[in-house]
């Protein structure tokens, strides 16, 4: 999403490179298990699968939280222990003590992981500041992305490859994120990123993963067109790409844009590749305060969304961007102005179902049977 200084990249950066809990404490998680039997959505046949992203910390220290994510999730995907500066802080030393933890938890517990992120520009550490050419741009981007996919292939069937390709407002395809990538190949990192990642795991499902595609306006028409001109390039240069991520991000004062999300999602699905809700919220900040009111305007625009992209393909999965507004980024940057927290997940901080569960709920079940009869 389009956010002022500092941005939402800076705080998942910052909460990335956290890393507040120890190897011995992480390793526990695996220990967690709940049999499938007792996990709500998990097991319901033929249901678009559920899942959220995970902070390995309150997993550990949280139990409501921990047995709240393995009852309703049926993937999950770490908010920030994947990513470079988490599991590569240094240039020849790698931690994945964390990453380790969740795909344990995962395993233990029946649930499927996805992988966030291997080309992204944010959350980077200090050190890839010094790369200071092509060929050592793309040795570090290759041996990060072998070492990391390797680690876990075969137990990841999913990966957020690249992350936020594109400039806030493009022109077109050619308009990508500044990042140390694009300071030293250009575009060529998208295509070595995607090669590599399907050279290490060729069964893993490879993800270009966008945000802001969703709302009606100018910067969004370009970002639509912008999006399928890439996606496009690439099928023509044969690289290996199986879905987009749409993040779904959405802002409860930003009008949909009906028509241009469903023929963004038409050119997805003539480029044969498959749709993934990412990273589904409700920013709520310019809601009314009554509780019953906003929690419904939240589960409103949520079902005005759904119901546009599923009109149009049935997504392979629907993630929101944490469980409970326990755990959310939101107000680190949307704080209400009446004080009062802010409610864009699916259940409350008490770890309660709000109405934007039952909404998730529904289409899960409504779309998966139109689009498997």
């Amino acid at each position: 999403m389009s956010i002022k200084a500092p941005t939402r990249r800076d705080f998942l950066a910052g909460a990335a490179g956290a890393g507040v809990l120890g190897a011995a404490t992480l390793s526990s998680l695996s220990a967690f298990a709940t049999p499938a039997s007792h996990r709500a959505p998990g097991g319901r046949a033929g249901l678009i699968p559920y899942g959220s992203a995970v902070r390995a910390d309150a997993l550990v220290t949280d139990v409501a939280y921990r047995e709240a994510i393995v009852t309703n999730c049926d993937i999950i995907v770490a908010e920030g222990e994947m990513k470079w500066l988490d599991v590569h802080p240094e240039r020849n030393a790698y931690r994945f003590e964390k990453a380790d933890a969740l795909v344990d938890f995962a395993r233990q517990n029946g649930i499927e992981i996805r992988g966030h992120t291997l080309a992204w520009y944010g959350a980077m550490p200090a050190w890839t500041a010094a790369i200071d050419s092509r060929a050592e741009a793309e040795a570090e981007l290759v041996v990060h992305i072998e070492t990391v996919v390797s680690r876990y292939r075969g137990q990841i069937p999913s990966w957020d490859v690249v992350n936020e390709a594109l400039v806030d407002w493009p022109e077109d395809a050619t308009s990508l994120r500044p990042s140390i990538w694009t300071r030293w190949l250009g575009a060529d990192y998208l295509p070595i990123a995607l090669r590599t990642t399907a050279a290490v795991d060729p069964e893993t499902r490879l993800v270009l993963n966008e945000y802001d595609v969703e709302f009606r306006g100018a910067r969004f028409d370009a970002r639509r067109k912008a999006l399928v001109q890439l996606l496009r390039s690439l099928r023509d240069r044969d690289v290996p790409l199986h879905a987009v991520g749409l993040q779904s991000h959405l802002f409860a004062d930003r009008a949909l844009d009906r028509e241009g999300l469903q023929s963004l999602l038409r050119d997805v699905a003539s480029l044969e590749l498959d749709v993934l809700i990412t990273e589904l919220d409700v920013i709520d900040d310019r809601l009314p305060g009554d509780i019953g009111e906003r929690d419904g305007r939240v589960a409103g625009v949520a079902r005005d969304y759904l119901e546009t992209v599923c009109e149009v393909v049935r997504p392979k999965a629907i993630l929101t961007w944490g469980l409970s507004d326990r755990y959310t980024w939101v107000p680190t940057y949307f704080k209400r102005h009446d004080g009062m927290p802010n409610r864009p997940l699916p259940f409350d901080a008490d770890l309660e179902p709000k109405p934007l569960f039952d909404v998730i709920e529904e289409f899960r079940g409504k779309f998966a049977s139109r689009w498997t009869r």
